[in-house]
């Protein structure tokens, strides 16, 4: 009886509806397919190509990458979607209500973005710089959209959530071009101030100091063992460190040459007994 029907089942079916929706599969998988590799290549070429633009800021190379390819990846799913027989408006509205579901259940993580868009807004700070926050500490390798890479002096790879940055008061030390540099150091009290002021004025003449604003020699106060006296001078910020540690290594050789005293904290202590004279 089957055999019988068999003729009439295979007329009722429509192949061509058959060899329609083969053929919707085949071009939405394809648009698919095709889709994640541009949006990987397109994120890989903007990146490449935005590195090797010496006036481009570094710090929004990420963020842009990362905007491209997601940018791409959605109408390549919109386009697969719209190729199985999908209405555009229908897949908005489930977007838009898929949106709102993932908002609701990922607060935390949707907080870290809008921090990182304020961040790159606003600049603060920039790939390259040296910051400092209540908890760390080293210079900016990467901002994106949900955490910030610091590297810090000892090379250690730290990933610290944007909104933790964006909450937190930061210290931006590579901001500005120039810094000043204070070098304290205290003096027996019968040293000579002149000759003193003279020394560490020398020190000054160093090709990185800048000569406005002028270097100053100061009078910080006096200790119980020392008179304290300081050095101002001021350095562009490429050469801040080297400079410090190249004078704080000639400071005391100087001062010893010129026969200037740098004593250390002492105590005096007198026995009191009985007159028996």
């Amino acid at each position: 009886m089957i055999e019988d029907n068999l003729p009439q089942f295979i007329e009722a079916i429509d192949f061509s509806l058959i060899q329609a929706w083969a053929g919707n599969i085949f071009s939405g998988v394809m648009i698919l397919v095709i889709g994640i590799f541009i949006s990987r290549r397109a994120g890989q070429f903007l990146r490449h190509t935005l590195t090797r633009i010496g006036g481009f800021d570094k710090t929004l190379i990420p963020l842009a990458a990362s905007t491209v390819r997601y940018a791409i990846m959605i109408v390549t799913i919109v386009a697969a979607l719209g190729s199985f027989g999908i209405q555009t408006t229908s897949i908005i509205a489930v977007l838009g209500a898929a949106g709102i579901a993932i908002g609701l259940a990922l607060q935390g993580t949707l907080s870290n973005v809008a921090a990182g868009v304020m961040l790159l807004f606003l600049r603060p700070f920039q790939a390259g710089d040296w910051i400092e926050t209540s908890s760390h500490s080293g210079t900016v390798a990467e901002i994106g959209l949900f955490t910030t890479i610091i590297t810090t002096f000892d090379n250690v790879f730290i990933s610290v959530p944007n909104s933790a940055i964006w909450g937190a008061t930061v210290t931006n030390h590579s901001r500005n071009t120039t810094r000043r540099m204070d070098i304290d150091i205290g003096i027996a009290y019968s040293s000579d101030l002149d000759l003193a002021e003279k020394i560490m004025l020398s020190l000054a003449g160093d090709d990185r100091v800048l000569a406005s604003p002028e270097p100053q020699f100061l009078v910080v106060n006096y200790a119980d063992s020392a008179i304290i006296v300081r050095l101002r001078l001021h350095a562009h910020y490429d050469d801040f460190f080297k400079l410090y540690w190249d004078l704080m290594r000639q400071l005391k050789p100087a001062l010893d040459q010129a026969g200037i005293e740098i004593p250390f904290p002492q105590r005096e202590i007198r026995m009191l007994g009985n007159d028996t004279s």
